[in-house]
């Protein structure tokens, strides 16, 4: 990125910077706009992945000034950067800050964006480029992609493009989903939106391709010949902080599985692609979504578990329930935490288990896929002291630490045959250096240049509706009795266990 820092004078480009352009944020006053979004566009102009040519306006109801604007992002920069900030590059940034005060259904709002932006295209020469980031509430998304195109704000000339980023939940069940990509698509194309989920930004996400499909020891064995189950978890320690509203509307259920998960599985399963170009690989994931077994009303109350969290201790302190949190029912019956079996009816998965679960207040924080591997044959090790062989597992670290370890037998030194379990770890930062990263970095950048392989398609956003679709039905229908079920600092519901006992199989978790 030419001209940015003094500092960062000689560093050069570690890929293509981004294409000239004006990024609009709506909801800029918000939490995700000054804790992510800008230190994750700082990150990219340290590295000099944005073009020179490159601004932002943040489109809010708050009554500020383009001045105000920049002070404020500054202070919060300062605040939540993790990198040593640079002067010449803050400035450089302050520079290229604007702002609208405007209400999202208001016509007039759009009719002074394009004014603006055409007034900073005509000085930064961002060839009318312009994508639109929706960090506001889902109701709005819908309305305000219409209300761009009435302004004229998503018709691509010229050879410009223009292109709109949808922050998640994207619907509430299936034909909320359908409704909103319907309304979008009356206004824009397919290839104009992307559907950001920002677990895709995980390092460890982006890996599992490039571990699976460029290593010829691993993508042979990965079958249902050789593998027993596959695990996903994602468990939280936190609360519902301050998102107690939108969270007890929601559920863990909504909030993590048809997004989340079903991207881990869909890229942990599918096929490999015939490229990586963005539509080669999302029919691979599709095809997996579309071939997860859809549960009866019968598998919903044997195959899935919810649980929401009481009182308990973490890290030697009290957390109240999570009916004491702030802005929550006292008789709330939304789960806090989800477990359930699923299975994908192809010819790679026939008969291998997928056990998922995702849950707020548990004992640690991580973000896992475990593989385990079948057991080997235990005949020679009959006149031996060995009692049972522990089959071979490999785990994909997603977060806090992203990193791949492997687990296999191995003989303990003496006399006697006897086998131990041993570990073997690689950590990204070990070999690799660490990387600040907010998750939103590649995401960005990928928008800025026209990739959309880790954004979600309709037909991905409707197929993984598809498959919770029916367990939201029944849990609907039957609610819970048992509300609270788990302490906070726990490993969740007992029945959560008792999902994998029941197969003879158990979780791996994962604690500090």
């Amino acid at each position: 990125m030419p001209q940015v820092s003094p500092a960062d004078a000689n560093a050069q480009p570690i890929g293509r910077p981004g294409d000239p352009c004006i990024m609009v944020i709506f909801g800029a006053s918000g939490d995700l706009t000054r804790r992510k979004l800008i230190p994750a566009l700082y990150n990219l102009g340290k590295n000099h992945l944005l073009a020179s040519d490159f601004a932002v306006v943040g489109v809010a109801r708050d009554a500020m000034t383009t001045e105000d604007f920049r002070n404020k992002l500054k202070q919060d920069l300062q605040q939540f950067a993790d990198v040593e900030l640079d002067a010449g590059l803050e400035e450089w940034f302050q520079q290229r800050m604007y702002y609208i005060t405007g209400e999202f259904g208001d016509p007039g709002t759009f009719q002074k964006l394009k004014e603006m932006l055409q007034k900073i295209g005509a000085g930064n020469g961002t060839h009318q480029n312009y994508f639109y980031y929706l960090a506001i509430s889902p109701d709005f998304f819908g309305p305000v992609v219409e209300q761009l195109a009435a302004a004229g704000l998503m018709t691509e000339e010229n050879q410009s493009w223009r292109r709109v980023i949808v922050e998640k939940p994207f619907g509430r069940d299936l034909e909320s989903a359908k409704a909103l990509n319907k309304q979008l698509l009356k206004v824009a194309n397919e290839s104009q939106i992307y559907r950001i989920d920002h677990y895709l930004g995980k390092e460890t996400v982006q890996n599992i391709m490039a571990f699976r499909f460029a290593n010829g020891i691993f993508e042979p064995i990965w079958n249902r010949r050789y593998i027993d189950h596959i695990q996903i978890s994602v468990t939280e320690t936190v609360g519902v902080e301050q998102r107690g509203g939108y969270y007890d509307h929601a559920g863990a259920l909504r909030d993590m599985v048809p997004n989340h998960i079903m991207q881990l599985i869909s890229l942990t399963a599918m096929e490999p692609p015939i490229s990586f170009q963005a539509d080669a690989v999302r029919d691979e994931q599709a095809k997996i979504l579309h071939a997860i077994q859809p549960l009866t009303s019968e598998e919903v109350l044997t195959r899935t578990v919810r649980g929401q969290y009481g009182e308990g201790e973490l890290v030697g302190q009290h957390a109240p329930a999570y009916r004491e949190e702030k802005a929550v029912p006292p008789d709330s019956r939304t789960e806090t935490y989800v477990a359930m079996k699923l299975q994908i009816d192809n010819w790679r998965w026939a008969g291998v288990p997928f056990y998922v679960r995702t849950g707020k207040r548990l004992a640690a924080r991580a973000t896992d896929i475990v593989i385990q591997f079948r057991r080997a044959p235990f005949v020679l090790f009959r006149d031996t002291s060995v009692e049972n062989l522990m089959p071979n597992q490999l785990v994909l670290h997603i977060q806090p630490e992203e990193g791949i370890s492997l687990r296999f037998a191995a003989k303990t030194p003496g006399p006697v045959m006897r086998l131990g379990t041993v570990d073997m770890d690689f950590e990204y930062s070990d070999y690799f250096g660490k990387q600040i990263s907010t998750g939103y970095e590649r995401l960005l950048h990928d928008c800025m240049v026209g990739d959309a392989t880790l954004f979600q398609r309709a037909d991905m956003v409707e197929a993984g509706w598809s498959v919770i679709s029916p367990i939201l039905d029944i849990w609907k229908a039957l609610p819970p009795r048992t509300f609270p079920n788990y302490p906070a600092g726990s490993w969740g519901p007992k029945d959560g266990d008792a999902l994998l006992e029941h197969d003879g199989r158990h979780w791996r978790n994962f604690e500090k």
